[in-house]
């Protein structure tokens, strides 16, 4: 098989609209539909380019997802591409967020949102488990790997360790194990060929595929980006400050949702006890019934769960009425835009800077063996995950949930054994849970 012909620009970000309006199921499900059209159907980068992206991905803090489309489409098209990638792919879940925000604040009504979640929640613990079970059997090449996912989970389930502090203890694994056996942290992640099983097929960004020149790292590069980075970021909280004062809402939320980029270690779920804590018990944007339902419906949403900002962001700006009682709406966008744009900015930052080195130490083992042994604790973290939710959606209250574990059952096997895709899984879990919510009520 050829390998695939240059991807237009055009060709791209019609790609990642379409991925953000389709990418149910979290950070596990989005990062397995990514491989299953990137690497499986389209051919547009390898298994292993990709699993050294995600890797690199998975040890920055924010959403792991909305930074592996940044970085490949960085590798594909550049600077541009990277910005396209990332944009596209959060829009579609910030104005979806947006309407039902204003439609939650302005009719109070989550009868029809309760319902669907009632199915959804079963089919997300199923994606996830899903995705674990995949990226396992491409990530623990061997024991030494599955010793340190099996650790992480312990880590993370049992003993409840901070994400980044495991993340530290597979890095130091990584370096320890590339010295005592190489041979079992050397770069991988693609199925080998052999007897029944052929080559993969070449793929526009193969393995051995020279690193492109804008990929290329060197310093006065990785200065520029930072700089670049942090001068937008310091230029568009100035302006806030001086419009509108540095006590004002927007501004306070400008400064509240940086700090909790840069410390979301571990996903959204890891962040939200501090969201909560800034947000609703010192600034008092929403109260905790809000929050709740807040996380509900960016549930049901595609695209990165950590949007949930964006909700808080909304009604933070509509109940304090940041533009008078007669633009409540439109300070509710206000807040919204804040809060995503300085959420997801230091994400970009990142891989535009440092995705220069993380090329540049492709296939050298001093840097892959730690790559690879995080890797190995993320199908842990991952597998705790799933653990975590299913506790939360099979025994609600303590009491086990029937047709939860059965809707949740289903979409595991209808995942798994007949490779359904997530968003025919997610319409018919939602229906199945709509129906019984109307049946039992």
């Amino acid at each position: 098989m050829s390998t695939p012909a240059p991807v237009p620009f055009r060709t791209a970000l019609l790609f990642w609209l379409k991925l953000g309006f389709i990418s149910f199921g979290g950070p596990a499900g989005q990062i397995a539909l990514m491989h299953a059209e990137l690497v499986e159907r389209r051919r547009w980068i390898s298994e292993r380019r990709f699993l050294h992206a995600l890797n690199y991905c998975m040890l920055l803090p924010g959403p792991e997802a909305t930074q592996l489309a940044v970085y490949i489409g960085w590798l594909l098209h550049r600077a541009p591409g990277g910005i396209a990638a990332g944009l596209l792919f959060i829009l579609p879940s910030l104005l979806l967020l947006m309407l039902l925000s204003w439609v939650y604040l302005a009719y109070g009504h989550l009868a029809l949102i309760a319902g669907l979640m009632a199915g959804i929640k079963p089919a997300v613990v199923a994606l996830v488990i899903a995705a674990a079970w995949r990226i396992g059997t491409r990530t623990l090449r061997n024991g030494a790997l599955a010793a340190i996912a099996l650790a992480a989970f312990l880590a993370i389930a049992v003993a409840d360790l901070p994400f980044p502090l495991i993340v530290l203890g597979a890095a130091l694994a990584g370096v320890v194990g590339a010295r005592l056996w190489p041979e079992r942290f050397q770069p991988g992640g693609a199925h080998p060929a052999g007897p029944g099983r052929p080559a993969p097929a070449p793929a526009l960004i193969d393995d051995d595929t020279p690193t492109p020149e804008h990929a290329r790292f060197s310093w006065p590069r990785l200065l520029r980006a930072c700089l670049l980075g942090c001068a937008l970021a310091g230029a568009a909280w100035l302006l806030l400050a001086l419009a509108f004062g540095r006590e004002h809402a927007l501004a306070q939320m400008g400064w509240f949702f940086t700090k909790a980029a840069v410390m979301s270690f571990g996903g959204a779920y890891a962040v939200l006890p501090y969201v909560v804590q800034g947000a609703v018990e010192h600034y008092g944007w929403l109260d905790a019934h809000q929050m709740i339902d807040g996380l509900a419906l960016g549930e049901t949403t595609p695209g990165p769960l950590i949007m949930i900002v964006a909700f808080v962001g909304f009604v933070g700006g509509w109940t304090h009425a940041l533009f008078g009682p007669g633009h409540l709406a439109i300070a509710g966008v206000a807040g919204a835009l804040v809060a995503a744009l300085f959420t997801f900015l230091p994400s970009f930052v990142f891989i535009l800077a440092g995705g220069p080195l993380v090329e540049s130490g492709r296939g050298q083992l001093r840097w892959s063996a730690p790559l690879s042994a995080i890797s190995a604790a993320v199908v842990g973290v991952i597998a705790s995950l799933a653990l975590f939710f299913g506790q939360h959606v099979f025994f609600a209250g303590g009491v086990l949930q029937p047709a939860a574990l059965a809707i949740g059952a289903a979409a595991a096997v209808a995942l798994l054994a007949f490779r359904v895709g997530p968003i025919k899984l997610i319409a018919a879990c939602g229906m199945a849970g709509l129906v019984l919510s109307y049946w039992h009520g």
